[in-house]
């Protein structure tokens, strides 16, 4: 059994990440294929909190014309969309889980509560938080920062559709640097477009690292937590 390098994390997954290839909505086949991954994690004694976005159905930059509170709102709950079809796909594999939600919805979800978290971790159930901070005009980006240090994860595995941190979008600009290893403050100096700005403060206040990397290879979650080298490793020197 390979050993691990971090006993609890926290997972942050962009919606466009659940859409798979269409970009939209979402991919069951490759949900499955995450969730495989995240099982394989468990059974090497891995805590997962999983902070969920949105992007695949709803931004709230997306209601231009619209009041921007109520679009992030709308926001929030495109999240637990995607925190209800991860849980399925996650309890069909026989894995055990909590779905938390920072707007309560009691039908459906726990309401977030730190203490009822960090419980359900170290029980062994995969605790997926959803509607973001439960406030409109943070990201989720901001909500993975917080509750990884509310629930004190050693990491936050950022997975995203691009594979580490670059100067530039590759796709657009060849010259592109990929960064191997950066600091908080870099990407906030150089504007890197890691997470946002708060997120990334928060995590530099707390001293949380972020490791950056392809989702569209599900088999790097296992790499990440066993300290491959893979994707971009963003910590304070």
């Amino acid at each position: 059994m390979a050993e691990v390098k971090y006993k609890r994390v926290l997972l942050k997954l962009s919606g466009e990440a659940l859409a798979g290839n269409s970009k939209t909505g979402i991919a069951p086949d490759f949900i499955e294929k995450i969730c495989d991954k995240i099982k394989e994690i468990k059974r090497l004694g891995v805590e997962v909190g999983i902070v969920v976005g949105g992007g695949n159905f709803w931004r709230g930059r997306n209601g231009t014309n619209m009041d921007r509170t109520t679009s992030d709102y709308m926001g929030m709950l495109a999240t637990v969309m995607n925190g209800l079809a991860l849980q399925d796909a996650l309890e069909a594999k026989g894995m055990y889980t909590r779905l938390q939600t920072s707007i309560e919805m009691r039908q459906i979800a726990e309401p977030y509560i730190k203490r009822k978290a960090i419980k359900h971790l170290e029980k062994g159930r995969i605790v997926i938080f959803a509607c973001g901070t439960g406030n409109p005009f943070f990201t989720t980006d901001t909500t993975a920062a917080l509750r990884a240090a509310e629930i004190e994860a050693d990491i936050i595995l950022v997975g995203k559709t691009i594979d580490a941190v670059y100067s530039a979008d590759p796709k657009q600009d060849k010259n592109a640097i990929r960064y191997e290893k950066i600091s908080f403050t870099d990407v906030l100096n150089k504007n890197l477009k890691v997470m946002d700005a708060t997120a990334i403060s928060l995590c530099r206040d707390n001293n949380i690292p972020l490791l950056v990397f392809g989702i569209d290879e599900p088999e790097n979650i296992v790499k990440a937590v066993t300290g491959e080298h893979i994707g971009t490793l963003v910590i304070e020197d």
